[in-house]
Parts: C-alpha cells; structure tokens; sequence
C-alpha cells in the first residue's frame, strides 16, 4: 500500500502544524501554535498531496496542467514558515488577536455617533458567549459554515449600524431597510453637488469597497475564531461557562462599570429593532393608505374654499432648513435675529404686518418633500412609502385648493428640481419653473442650482409682475440655505441681478464646502449666514414687489442636521403669515402667534400637518369630508 505525504520539505522539529493539518483537539501537553514534527498525514483534498517518490524526484517534477494553484501556495506557505517559525508564530497570533477585535467591536458597536464611546467596548456580548457554545458542539464542516454565516450576519450588522449612524445624524432618524435604499442616489447626488462629481464618483467606489471588505473580513475572522475554540476545546469550554456565569451574574447585580451595564445583548438588540422598523413600516403602509382617502375639505365644492382671501396673490414659501435653531442657538440667533427684526421694520414701514409661530416638522436635517407634503396636505407624512402614497392619491392640498376655485392661476418656483417632477399635479399646480426655465446663467452655490435673490427676481419677471386677469397663487422653493452651507451667495442690487452672470466672482470667492463640512461651530456660523441670506431675499422682495393684495406664508422645512442644530434638537420651524391688509392677520387672531417675524420662545407650537385645515377654516373653508 502506497504511503502519502505533504509535497514539502521534510518535516523538521522547528515546524509548527497549520491550520489544516491541526485536528479539532490538539495534542496532550502541546498547543496547536508549538512546533512539532508531524506524522504521515492523510491528505484534505486528491489534489494537495502526491505519491512518495526518491528525494530527487520532487525537486526535478515540473508543474504540470493538472497541478492546482492553491496547493502550491499552501506549499510555498509551508515552506516559510519552516524557515520563518518565530516570525510564523507571530503573524497567526497576531491575526487571531485582530479577528477577535474585530468580532467583539462589530458586537459592541454602537448605531449612533453620540454613543460611540470607549466604555461602550468595555462590556461582555451575550452573542459572543452563544456563538461559542454553538460553535464547539459542530463537527468540523458545519462549524466552519456556521462561522462564516456569523461573520456575515455581524458584517451585515456593522453596516446596518454605520448606516444609522449617518441617517441619524443628518435625518435624525435610523437607516429604514425597506424604505432608504432610493435615499442613497441623493446622498451621492448631494455629495456630487458640495464636492464635485470625482469626489463623489471615488465615495461611491469606497463604500462598494468597504462593504464588501466588512463582509469578507468578518466571516473570515468568525472562522478563524472558530478553528481556535476547536484546538483548545477543553478549555474554550471552560472559560465560555465562566464567561456566561459572570455575564447572567452582571444581569442579576446591575454591575456597571464607565456609566454602563457590563452584561450586554446590544447586537441582537439592533437587530431586533431593524425587525421592529421592517414590520412597523409595512403595517404603516396599509394604515396611512387608509388614512389619506379620508379628507376633511375633500368634498368642498370650490366656491367654499379660502372664499375670504378672493382676490388677493397668495405666495407659499419654504426656505430650506430654516429652523428654530436658527433663532435660538447662541452662534447663529445673534445674525439670524437682526435679520428678523430689520425685515419687520423695513416691512412695517412699506405697510406690512407679520404674525409667527412655530410648526413641528415631520422631517429633519434633510428630506425636504416630506415637510413640503405634510404642510400642504394636512397629513403626517415622515417616510417616502407616506410621500409615494399620498402624491399617487387624490388628496387635496392647500396650493390644490386655490386651482379648485377656479379663480387663481398657480405657479411653482423650483429651482432645485432638475428632473422630472410629476408630483406637480399632486400640488396643484398649472406651471412649474425648475432650474432649467428661470433663465439663469450664473454658477451653482453648492448643492443650490441659484441665488434665491435670483430665483425671486425671476419669479417676478416671469409670472409676479405680469399683467393678468386672475390673482396668482405661487408655492415658492428657496434654496440656498441648503448643506453644506459654502459657498455661499451674497446681495447684490436688484437691477445688477440680471442673468446671474453676476455672481461668477462671488461663487468663486467664497469658502468651500470642504473647509467648514466637519467643523460644527464654522457650520453654525455658514448656516446662519445662509439663513439671513434667505430671509433678508425674500422681505426685501416683498418690500420692493408686494402689492396691497400680496400675501405671503413663508416657513422652514426642517432643522439643519444634527452638527449644527445639536443633538436631541427638537424638530420646530419657523412660520409667518405677511400682508398689508389687516383682515388677513385679524383671520388668525386667536392662533395667538407673536407680532413680526421673530416668533416668541413660547409661542404655539403645532404640528406641520394641522396647519393646512386651520387656515382653510381661518379664511372661511367649509367642511365636506370625503372617505370617513
């Protein structure tokens, strides 16, 4: 009978067993990483031994079409740890200390920036002591399948936390897995638009990459792991017994240590709550279906809508991420309210009153459409499954109720939209100008296509000071005050705006997005800049353009990010209500708002969905509820 061995140099006392060649329990006395000298070992697979032949004949055997490359490299390995033991020994137990890291930060990692603190890696995963048990009671092939399916579950976990991490921090809310996927286009479109499309085209490559090696990393340091707890079975299974017993001990004594509970299930926990978001979002789905079909103002023939605001040009606008934190953080308040005031003032002066409050906005740091849509449809719309639903129904919203009239000509100024817009008939509205039909010839400020001075210049040329036979209703989208706040544009004479041609050196002056994006305070201070910028655009439009009959609602559409409006911000934005004749404003008396622009601290706050039904009621609507 012919005797197999290893094609390899003869064995030596200096060797050490591999992985391959170490059995599921090592040796009485000896540690799998001791070198030894092996026996005759039967080969893993046909094609990674050879007969035995005289010492000559291996050196002088060619490679020959059936030879496979893993076997040689197994081979060449081999051969240098043979030459290399000391410096063998030290790599796999280097690499045994990285994949135990690795497996225990991706259990301890945290879904939130705020969270992400040494003491939370100082505590004992109950995960990491069941995938132990588990894996010692496997025979070798499931062990390793099993192994690798828990490094692939804990990469999918890390990603699924890094993801939270960067929804949480710029939308205030977790990573929904069946609802954000879409989101992620924009997220490299925004990227695209702050730092250019190389930038964003390398961010898109680099976090491919990174996933794929969180995926692969982790399952190979769960097998790794999982080969070290067989080689030392006796004694993995002792210490996985010690380590349960002080894990349930911690539990039972609410042992802390740096302000934390020592025993943790945090990774099961995350996971548990991707389950929850998964089935809350489909539940949800079938409940606001529902919801959207009933409609207080539904049924309201078109003569009972707004009929105390006849005649009169009604102009809706959202300035981008204007929110209360503009007014009341301690680096931004300062500009932000001067501004306020000295548009009440410049106003009161050319006739006009202003009235503020605050709505709590169902979005946050970003997603502007979802505010847009609460506010004019009267509902709670705070995920894109809500916004699909509602925009492809009926419902009526407030810019809708002017068109329903049939007295109004409705328009929309929305010089961030660049692509097809269908959602246009959902508002309501007979025309709309996106960035590519307000004539503008300048440079793009950012992620804003124009200067809001220029957008409202071109709002008036082309449809607000037009001679017409029916009064306008206008929905009006501003953007420059949108992240990352650099460059930013300035105020320029109103007759020099022209073209835009005129803002060529102001863009090229100005700070890039790249110098202030990771500083929170220099975000602060850009952010309130753009804020004042906007602001100060619009009143000084309607000091310059308004008419006895103009009527201005204008608000934000959510907080800026958590960077720059602090963590655990509330979600309030800033609304006003402008006009000259004082019938408008005596409406909403009993709203109990604050007098000017600036709204008080205390002033009401309610959510951005009951305002549309409370201004249709203000201004003499009558109810016919549909769907109820």
């Amino acid at each position: 009978m012919p005797v197999f061995t290893r094609f390899r140099q003869p064995p030596t006392p200096a060797d050490e067993p591999h992985e391959e060649d170490t059995p599921d329990e090592a040796p009485e006395g000896r540690e799998p990483d001791e070198p030894h000298e092996p026996d005759v070992v039967e080969p893993e697979d046909p094609g990674e031994a050879v007969e035995a032949a005289p010492a000559a004949e291996p050196a002088a055997r060619t490679a020959g079409p059936s030879d496979a490359p893993r076997p040689a490299r197994r081979a060449t390995w081999r051969t240098w740890r043979t030459r290399h033991p000391r410096a063998a020994l030290v790599l796999r137990r280097t690499t045994t200390v990285l994949a135990a890291v690795l497996v225990l930060g991706a259990l301890l990692l945290p879904n939130t920036l705020v969270a992400l603190e040494p003491n939370r890696f100082a505590r004992i995963p109950a995960e990491a002591v069941i995938a132990a048990v588990l894996l010692l009671c496997l025979p070798r092939a499931a062990r390793r399948v099993a192994a690798a399916l828990f490094g692939l579950g804990l990469g999918v976990l890390t990603v699924l936390n890094l993801l939270d991490m960067g929804f949480t921090e710029y939308l205030g809310r977790g990573f929904n897995v069946v609802l954000d996927w879409g989101l992620l286009d924009d997220a490299q479109a925004y990227v695209a638009d702050s730092m250019g499309g190389a930038a964003a085209a390398w961010a898109a490559v680099g976090a491919v990459v990174l996933v794929v090696l969180v995926l692969v990393v982790m399952a190979l340091a769960a097998v790794r792991l999982g080969e070290l707890l067989a080689a030392h079975r006796e004694r993995a299974a002792r210490g996985a017994l010690t380590v349960a017993t002080v894990w349930m001990t911690c539990v039972a004594l609410g042992v802390q240590t740096f302000g934390v509970p020592v025993a943790t299930r945090s990774a099961s926990g995350a996971l548990e709550a991707q389950a929850h978001r998964v089935v809350d979002t489909l539940r949800d789905e079938a409940a606001f279906a529902k919801e959207a079909k009933a409609d207080r103002f539904g049924a309201t023939p078109g003569a009972q809508l707004v009929p105390d605001l006849r005649g009169k040009d009604m102009v809706f606008t959202f300035i981008e991420s204007y929110g209360r934190s503009a007014i009341e953080d301690p680096v931004t308040a300062p500009g932000v309210g001067r501004t306020l005031d000295a548009g009440t003032k410049a106003l009161a002066a050319k006739g006009f009153r202003a009235k503020s409050g605050w709505l709590t906005s169902a979005t946050y740091g970003g997603s502007s459409w979802l505010g847009h849509s609460t506010f004019l449809s009267g509902l709670w719309v705070d995920n894109q499954q809500r916004y699909r639903t509602v925009t492809a129904g009926d419902h009526l919203t407030l810019t809708k109720a002017f068109r329903e009239t049939g007295e109004w000509d409705t328009v929309g100024v929305m010089p961030g939209v660049q692509k097809a817009w269908p959602e246009a008939e959902w508002h309501g509205l007979d025309k709309v100008y996106d960035a590519f039909d307000l004539g503008y010839r300048g440079p793009k400020f950012s992620w804003s296509t124009m200067p809001d001075q220029y957008a409202l210049e071109a709002f008036q040329r082309l449809e607000h000071g037009r001679k017409r036979d029916r009064p306008l209703m206008a929905e009006v989208i501003l953007t420059s005050s949108h992240q990352p706040w650099a460059p930013l544009p300035r105020m320029v004479g109103w007759d020099e705006v022209g073209d835009g041609s005129v803002y060529d050196g102001i863009e090229a002056s100005g700070v890039e997005a790249s110098d202030i994006i990771a500083d929170s305070t220099r975000s602060k201070e850009e952010y309130g800049k753009s804020v004042a910028y906007s602001v100060t655009s619009l009143t000084q439009w309607l000091e310059r353009y308004g008419t006895d009959d103009t009527v201005l609602v204008f608000l934000g559409d959510h907080q800026p990010l958590a960077r720059v409006s602090g963590d655990g911000a509330s979600r309030d934005v800033p609304v006003s209500v402008v006009a000259k004749d004082p019938k408008v404003l005596d409406a909403i008396d009993d709203w109990n708002w604050t007098e000017g622009l600036k709204p008080a601290e205390d002033a009401p706050v309610w959510r951005m969905s009951s305002f549309r039904d409370r201004f249709l009621t203000a201004y003499g609507s009558t109810p016919h509820p549909t769907g109820e």
